[in-house]
């Protein structure tokens, strides 16, 4: 007697729709369509990839051949469970690896051999589940999953070797970073309140983590590069850290040593202009939608620093020169700053918005961008994005902070770094403030 034909469950059913007329009849009536034979030779090479790897170690208890029997072990159970509507024999086939792994480690277990870490037991149970994900999921997270998993494994020396070398300080500040990415931001309400209506807690911090990750992605450039670096890493590092402290940094550098005054205004000039790299990062992020509405004024203004950099590198050439010491950017009390800072701005331009106009607004954006152009750029963006501000406001606002912060620092440099280093700064500094005024006075509304 023939057995019946078998259709497709739909608890187990992958999300995208089977292709039916894919099908392939087998030779006992089941269904077999072109995402199940994907689902296995997906399986089978993630299989040995992993497979490829453990082959290696020194912990055998699976290679080349083991790993791609599990994976397709994995996925056969799904197959079978959507098949014949049993979810249960997942938990069968998960207890069955579990077996298995427990016997093929007796010897280890009976202390017969010493414990090499449970790494490859993991990696198998891991490869069970990840078969049985690319039959009832995702099939390009699974692939994802399975090329993180490998990297992981291969990356074993190189990783154990980091966190054994890194030292107390750096782990300290990814561990504030842990703390104010994972562990502040998820407990704060995300609903707006207090004057205006626009102190978001949830938002507002989620903007201080994108700060703060930034400067930990600069700090860790310095870390990996070392501290003597050439003058454009130098500048884009010190900028992406923060560029008013790598003003500060080299205009006392060239107090003491007035030789380096040319290298310390390349310097502080390269980091300035990384700032309009930051404030296209951060308005993507902040308002993805409308951000090519941005790109055209502040890129006028990127190109004119851009060519004044090649310029004045041409004149100064490459100089390798100790990098100053710079702080871990991922400590607390500067990010509470920043956060009240920030909200102190929107609730500024919201109330400048309402009483004066966008006068009130650039007026803010002046005051603001004396200490800090991030804060106006993401308000400003952020505004923007709900309609509360026209891009042409928003993007004048921006380019108003940035040449604030500009004097700003041609200031510092000046009274930190003595007369010539001022010179030498103003100098960098004329062109790309000149175009900034033209840029907000006679750039044509979008």
């Amino acid at each position: 007697m023939q057995a019946p034909l078998i259709r497709a469950s739909a608890p187990l059913q992958n999300g995208s729709q089977r292709a039916a007329s894919a099908d392939l009849a087998g030779p006992l009536g089941t269904v077999t369509d072109l995402e199940t034979i994907t689902a296995f030779a997906i399986a089978l090479g993630l299989g040995l990839l992993i497979g490829l790897q453990r082959e290696r170690s020194t912990d055998r208890l699976g290679g080349i051949r083991t790993f791609p029997l599990i994976a397709i072990f994995g996925a056969l159970t799904a197959e079978l469970a959507r098949v014949f509507e049993a979810p249960w024999l997942l938990l069968v086939g998960l207890l069955c690896m579990t077996v298995l792994i427990l016997l093929g480690n007796l010897e280890r277990l009976r202390g017969d051999k010493e414990s090499s870490g449970i790494t490859t037991e993991i990696t198998a149970l891991l490869m069970f589940l990840l078969g049985v994900f690319l039959v009832i999921g995702d099939k390009m997270l699974a692939v994802a999953l399975g090329g993180t998993i490998v990297i992981l494994l291969h990356l074993k020396p190189s990783m154990h070797q980091f966190a054994k070398k890194l030292p107390e300080k750096d782990l300290r500040a990814i561990m504030q970073f842990a703390l104010i990415s994972l562990i502040i931001l998820p407990v704060l309400p995300n609903q707006t309140f207090g004057p205006y209506d626009v102190l978001n807690p949830f938002k507002i911090w989620l903007l201080v983590v994108l700060i703060v990750g930034i400067g930990l992605g600069g700090y860790a450039a310095y870390k990996l590069v070392g501290a003597r670096a050439g003058t454009i890493l130098s500048g884009v590092i010190g900028g992406l850290i923060s560029s008013t402290a790598t003003t500060v940094s080299y205009a006392r550098r060239a107090r003491e040593n007035p030789g380096i005054s040319d290298l310390a205004a390349l310097v502080i000039l390269i980091a300035s202009t990384t700032i309009f790299v930051r404030m296209f990062v951060e308005i993507a992020v902040v308002a993805p939608s409308i951000v090519v509405k941005f790109i055209p004024p502040l890129a006028a203004l990127l190109v004119v620093s851009l060519l004044v950099c090649a310029l004045a590198y041409h004149f100064i050439g490459e100089q390798e020169y100790q990098m100053p010491e710079h702080g871990n950017p991922a400590e607390l009390t500067p990010a509470l700053i920043f956060g009240g800072l920030y909200a102190l701005v929107l609730v500024a331009i919201a109330a400048a918005k309402e009483y004066f106009g966008n006068q009130g607004i650039y007026v803010v954006a002046l005051i603001s961008g004396f200490t800090d152009v991030d804060a106006i750029t993401l308000s400003t963006a952020n505004l923007a994005n709900q309609g509360t501000l026209t891009t042409d406001t928003a993007w004048r606002a921006m380019i108003i902070a940035t040449l604030a912060n500009m004097i700003f620092k041609a200031g510092a440099a000046g009274m930190l770094g003595g007369g010539r280093l001022l010179s030498r700064v103003l100098m960098m500094f004329a062109p790309t403030f000149i175009a900034g005024v033209a840029v907000v006075f006679f750039w044509p509304a979008g």
